[in-house]
C-alpha cells in the first residue's frame, strides 16, 4: 500500500469545535481509504470524542495543546500568541513535510497569515487567491479570488486562471476546464483597464491547461457554461456574499410560504422529494471547503459555522486536491 495521505487538522477552530471536527473526521473516514489525520488541540476535550466516534488508533495522531486561536482574534494577535496554538502547530507540520495539507474551520485571517509565515509561495506567483466551489446547472464551478486580494493586476488574474483550472482538474478530473473573467458585460470593450488587459492576454496566448471563453456576467455564473470564474478579491467576495444571501433568502421564503397555510402544507407534502432535492442543491455544507491557492501546500478553510457534515466535505475537498496533484499541476503550468 502507498504511504497514507496525512491531513493536519486544527481541531479547536470554529463554532462547536472540537465536537464537529471529530465527528466530521469520523464521517470522512467512512468514505475514504489510506488517510491519516494529525489532530491538534486539547486532548481533554478531544479524547472523549474520539472514543465516542470510535476512531481507530491507526487513523489518527493526537497532538496536545491547550492554546488556540479564537474567532475574535486579529490575524496579527493570533500570530503573536506563539507557536504552540493548535493552528500554528498544524500549519507547521506542512512546513516540516510531516503532512500533505491542512484543514481549519477557525479564524480566516489567522489561517492565511500564519500559513504565509510558514509556507513558501509557488515560484512565479505573486499573490495567493481564495477559491471555493459554486453550484451550477451542470455541476460545480471554481470561483476565485473571493477576498484574499482586494487589489489585483492582470498578471494576478492570469495566475488565478491557471491555479483555478488546476484546482478544477484536481477535483473533477476535467481535461480542459473552461475559464471566464467576471465582468459587467460580455462585450470585449466592457470593463476596466485591468480586465481588458487580462482578456487580451488570455485571448492571444493559448494555455494547455484550460480553454479561455471570454467574459461572464454575474447573472450567468450558475448557467454552467464555464468551469472556472476569475475575479479580483473585491468583486469576487461581493459576488459570493450576494449569492449566499440570495440562497438563504429563497430557502427562508419558500419555507415560510409552505408552512403559513393549509394549502402550502399540503403542497409541501405532495412535492416533498422535489423540495428536498431543491434544498440539497442549495445546501452550503455540500460546497464547504475554500482553498488558499498559491502556497506550496494546500490550505483548506472550512466555514466556521458549518456542522460536522460540512467539515467532512472540506476534508473530502482536501483529499481530492492531494490525490489530483494540485500543487504539481500549478507548478508545471505557471511558467
Amino acid at each position: 500500500m502507498n504511504n497514507p495521505i496525512i491531513i493536519a487538522i486544527d481541531a479547536m477552530g470554529g463554532d462547536n469545535s472540537p465536537k464537529k471536527v471529530i465527528e466530521g473526521i469520523h464521517l470522512h473516514s467512512k468514505t475514504s481509504e489510506n488517510i491519516k489525520y494529525k489532530i491538534f488541540g486539547n486532548q481533554n476535550l478531544i479524547k472523549p470524542l474520539i472514543k465516542k466516534y470510535n476512531l481507530l488508533d491507526e487513523k489518527y495522531e493526537l497532538i496536545h495543546t491547550e492554546k488556540f486561536v479564537e474567532g475574535e482574534d486579529t490575524a496579527l494577535s493570533a500570530a503573536k500568541k506563539g507557536k504552540d496554538t493548535s493552528l500554528w502547530l498544524a500549519i507547521e507540520t506542512l512546513k516540516k513535510d510531516e503532512a500533505d495539507a491542512i484543514v481549519s474551520a477557525g479564524n480566516t485571517g489567522a489561517l492565511f497569515l500564519i500559513s504565509k509565515i510558514n509556507l513558501k509561495m509557488i515560484e512565479n506567483i505573486d499573490k495567493p487567491a481564495l477559491s471555493a466551489l459554486w453550484p451550477s446547472k451542470s455541476g460545480m464551478n471554481v470561483v476565485l479570488d473571493l477576498g484574499a486580494n482586494i487589489e489585483c493586476n492582470s498578471k494576478n488574474l492570469v495566475d488565478f486562471s491557471i491555479m483555478g483550472s488546476a484546482l478544477h482538474k484536481a477535483l473533477f478530473n476535467n481535461d480542459l476546464p473552461k475559464v471566464a473573467l467576471l465582468n459587467i458585460g460580455s462585450e470585449e470593450l466592457k470593463g476596466n483597464a485591468m480586465i481588458k488587459e487580462t482578456f487580451q492576454h488570455l485571448n492571444e496566448n493559448k494555455y494547455s491547461l484550460f480553454e479561455f471563453k471570454g467574459y461572464i456576467e454575474g447573472n450567468n455564473i450558475m448557467e454552467g457554461k464555464v468551469d472556472v470564474i476569475i475575479a479580483d478579491g473585491f468583486t469576487g467576495n461581493i459576488a459570493l456574499k450576494t449569492a449566499e444571501g440570495t440562497s438563504n433568502f429563497i430557502i427562508a421564503e419558500l419555507k415560510r410560504a409552505l408552512s403559513s397555510s393549509i394549502v402550502g402544507k399540503i403542497s409541501s407534502l405532495i412535492n416533498y422529494f422535489n423540495l428536498k432535492n431543491f434544498k440539497k442543491k442549495l445546501d452550503p455544507r455540500l460546497y464547504n471547503g475554500a482553498i488558499l491557492l498559491g502556497l506550496d501546500k494546500p490550505v483548506i478553510k472550512s466555514h466556521g459555522s458549518t456542522d460536522s457534515i460540512g467539515f467532512a466535505n472540506s476534508l473530502k475537498v482536501c483529499e481530492k486536491t492531494i490525490r489530483g496533484n494540485l500543487i504539481k499541476q500549478i507548478k508545471e503550468n505557471i511558467n
